[in-house]
């Protein structure tokens, strides 16, 4: 650790920049403390905000829904960590996505898939430097000794360039995208939140295509279940199924005050289609 102190004196310590975490780590365990206390040890200026250590374990494409959702709040130049990781210590490679202005680092899992998909211009950097890292050879928490130190050098100033070589092959899922029709879209649920309200795949652009940017009310269906839209929470007055444009632009399915998933029993990956004002129910 005083090596690094000493290193990141002579480079842009100075520069403070914004580092988030996301992990399925929990606040069991010193994990995220850990990966803070490496962090500041190299970069102390580092202002280190936390998304979510909430993620299911080992859902990848849930944390991958929230790395994606939630960079765009924050400063050109951020740098986000995001570790759910079921391959530590295998032969997947450690990687740094350049993308959108910010900077992405974590393992080469696909859990930057939804930030790949969105972003004009991409750069992926192998990690391979082993001066930037705490240990090669971690076999399971390279969220400490790999990605933080990584993260920590690259918000002190270190180029990109610098931690290894460029690569295309590096690994992505393909995002869900929902079926535009004349007067119905066919979507998927992709993510379900702490509430148990639904988000699924269908956007606001896609609802503005059967008749809600004129004020007509549009309608869901999911599970057999017909689902009306209102415009906020507070107007689902029973603990039936409704249905609005979130503050993310998604289609979401909740039940006021309730869960949504566990009164009806609803999964990611579960069907849904939104149907046109016309739709009688």
């Amino acid at each position: 650790m005083r090596v690094f102190s000493i290193l990141m004196k002579s480079s842009a310590a100075s520069e403070r920049k914004i580092i988030t975490l996301t992990t399925d780590f929990g606040y069991k365990d010193p994990f995220v403390g850990e990966m803070k206390g490496v962090i500041l040890s190299i970069n102390p200026s580092a202002n280190i905000i936390d998304i979510t250590h909430g993620i299911e374990p080992y859902n990848i494409e849930e944390a991958a829904f929230a790395a994606g959702s939630s960079y765009r709040y924050f400063p050109d130049g951020t740098v986000h960590i995001a570790v759910v990781d079921p391959g530590v210590g295998s032969e997947r490679r450690a990687i740094i996505v350049e993308a959108d202005g910010h900077y992405f680092v974590g393992p080469d899992n696909g859990i930057f898939s939804y930030v790949l998909a969105r972003a004009l211009e991409v750069k992926v950097i192998n990690i391979t430097e082993e001066k930037y890292m705490l240990s090669k050879t971690s076999a399971t928490f390279q969220g400490r000794d790999v990605f933080a130190p990584a993260a920590a050098w690259l918000s002190g100033g270190i180029e990109l360039g610098k931690f290894g070589s460029k690569i295309d092959d590096y690994r992505k899922f393909e995002i869900p995208a929902p079926e535009v029709k004349k007067d119905s879209i066919l979507g998927e649920v992709i993510y379900i939140d702490r509430f148990g309200n639904v988000i699924t795949n269908i956007r606001k652009d896609d609802i503005f295509r059967l008749g809600e940017e004129s004020g007509e009310q549009y309608y869901a269906e999911i599970k057999g279940k017909a689902v009306r839209s209102v415009r906020h929470y507070s107007q689902a007055v029973d603990k039936s199924l409704h249905c609005l444009i979130n503050s993310s632009g998604h289609m979401e399915i909740f039940v006021n005050t309730a869960s949504a998933s566990r009164l009806f029993n609803i999964k990611k990956g579960d069907k849904v289609t939104a149907l046109s004002p016309k739709y009688s129910g």
